[in-house]
């Protein structure tokens, strides 16, 4: 209840942890927290942040993350906002937290193939993503198969819906922009008395006897002469005449315009059919002709897939079947690479397990197969015998609270020394332990420490006493607000508080003395 769950949200935060806005402190507008990472002995990670575009200076790395209080959360490395999925790949290769409650997930059977994947490495974990890969493009062929020849009926109901959708626009026949020019067509049809009246009104205004032609004539042939007088004028007759020859052709074009205009009222029948049919066309298909031809290609398309669905079930079929031989042999390989893994990882674990006090016990992984899915298609189980003469059984009929944290312990000893991970975190990896076993524990994280930072919370004094520097978690209530603050502790402190976890309320100087021991013990 001091407030170490506080710290640990903190680093899991950093990690790429979701975030919440119930993380922010009421009456706040925001939480914010800062990491800093030494990553001198990190060569990986400093080449996993060159990948990613980002320089270390000086082998330090600062990353933040910042959560509103309206719940969005903003993460960034070196000061460059990033997804919180780079931060989470990020945090992989910097930090292992084991919860203290992780060691339960040795219970489910489904967590074992992952760990003893994560354990063989690269090559592990790259096969398995190539069989993942493998086993999705199957399940979107055997999806589409199966729709081809479950949904026969539903098929041959969209055929004949198609079939007519198709043959209606076709049968039409819509041209582009149709219905905007049998609208202007039908514009004209309808008033062609008053265009052919207009048109031969307006072309007697220019070729009659008091029209524009004639005074364009008798301006010319006042000009002509006065033209020769001053060369200025001549630009002007030019103007002039050329006005005549254009009013000349425009009167004979709108003659010949008046003259071809009659009334036809078998067309503008026609025409006001056709858009009406195109109108129809439009109120079932699309807003404009260009939208109904692109339902018809839409839908034409969709014929020949169904009109094509039985050599298309065959051709699935034979893909089917090449993914099934490729699954199969890929399948294979991944199994015996488990196998040999398991082989390896039962030495390593047994090693940890007899530094933890267990060196009788038995532990061992069964593989068997199963139905494949995207891990491929093996289930894993680790199986322990806690004593000579035992038979192998499941860990969850097996081991007690203090086997499991041992167990989980020397799992978690032999992937750190696979991965090289610069900082481990255990989280009261006690809980359920004491005496001989809590000694035991102390020594594998002291043992840890001489290659990785060790950050351990923990209410045991056997533990506790192993470290090399301490830190207090503590609450405070001020002016009504609750703060958690954490303090480096002195030597002498040290000793105070390791003495309070001996000895409870009461500390007196032969505990003290105990404290004093148990700091000096390695």
């Amino acid at each position: 209840g001091a407030g170490k769950s506080i710290v640990i949200d903190a680093v899991n935060l950093i990690l790429g942890a979701r975030a919440g806005a119930d993380i922010v402190r009421s009456h706040s507008s925001r939480a914010t927290v800062d990491a800093l990472f030494d990553l001198s002995d990190s060569p990986h990670t400093v080449l996993i942040l060159r990948e990613q575009g980002f320089e270390v200076a000086n082998a330090q790395l600062i990353v933040s993350r910042e959560v509103a209080a309206e719940g969005k959360s903003v993460a960034r490395i070196e000061g460059r906002v990033v997804t919180v999925g780079q931060l989470r790949e990020l945090g992989e290769s910097l930090v292992d937290l084991h919860g203290q409650h992780d060691h339960q997930a040795l219970l489910a059977i489904s967590r074992h193939l992952g760990i003893l994947d994560e354990w063989g490495g690269v090559d592990h974990l790259a096969c398995r993503s190539s069989y993942a890969e493998l086993f999705r493009a199957m399940v979107v062929l055997c999806a589409e198969r199966d729709a081809l020849i479950s949904d026969s009926r539903e098929r041959e109901r969209l055929l004949d819906l198609y079939t007519f959708q198709a043959k209606e626009i076709r049968s039409a026949a819509p041209l582009p922009n149709e219905d905007a020019e049998i609208t202007q067509e039908l514009t004209r049809l309808e008033n062609v008395v008053a265009l052919s009246a207009a048109a031969a009104g307006a072309a007697e205004s220019i070729v009659g006897e008091l029209g524009a032609l004639a005074s364009i004539y008798t301006a010319l042939h006042s000009l002509e002469k006065a033209a020769e007088l001053d060369a200025q004028l001549r630009e002007v007759l030019e103007v002039i005449r050329s006005s005549g020859y254009e009013l000349d052709e425009a009167a004979r074009k709108l003659s010949r315009y008046s003259s071809l205009l009659e009334p036809d009222p078998d067309r503008l029948e026609q025409a006001n059919e056709r858009l009406d049919q195109l109108a129809r066309l439009k109120r079932k298909y699309g807003e404009t002709i260009d939208a109904v031809l692109a339902f018809a290609d839409d839908v034409e398309s969709k014929l020949a897939s169904l009109t094509n669905a039985d050599e298309r079930a065959s051709e699935l079929d034979s893909r089917i079947l090449q993914a099934q031989e490729k699954m199969g042999g890929l399948g294979r390989q991944l199994t015996e690479m488990r196998r040999m893994t398991a082989i390896r990882f039962e030495g390593e674990v047994m090693k940890e397990l007899a530094d933890l006090g267990m060196e009788r016990t038995r532990f061992a992984v069964r593989i068997s197969p199963c139905w494949p899915c995207p891990t491929g298609a093996d289930v894993v189980e680790f199986l322990l015998a806690a004593n000579p003469g035992e038979e192998l059984r499941p860990l969850a009929r097996t081991a007690s609270g203090g086997e499991m944290s041992r167990i989980m312990l020397a799992i978690k000893s032999a992937l750190a020394r696979r991965e090289s991970l610069p900082t481990l975190i255990f989280d009261e990896i006690d809980v359920g332990v004491g005496g001989r076993t809590a000694s035991v524990i102390a020594d594998k994280l002291c043992a840890l420490g001489a290659n990785a930072q060790i950050l351990c919370i923990t209410h045991l004094p056997q533990i506790a006493g192993r470290g090399s520097n301490h830190l207090r978690v503590e609450k405070s209530v001020r002016g009504e607000r609750t703060f958690v603050t954490v303090t480096s502790l002195s030597q002498d402190d040290r000793v105070e508080e390791l003495a309070r976890m001996l000895g409870g309320a009461q500390v007196s100087e032969s505990v003290r003395q105990h404290a004093r021991e148990l700091l000096c013990a390695d």
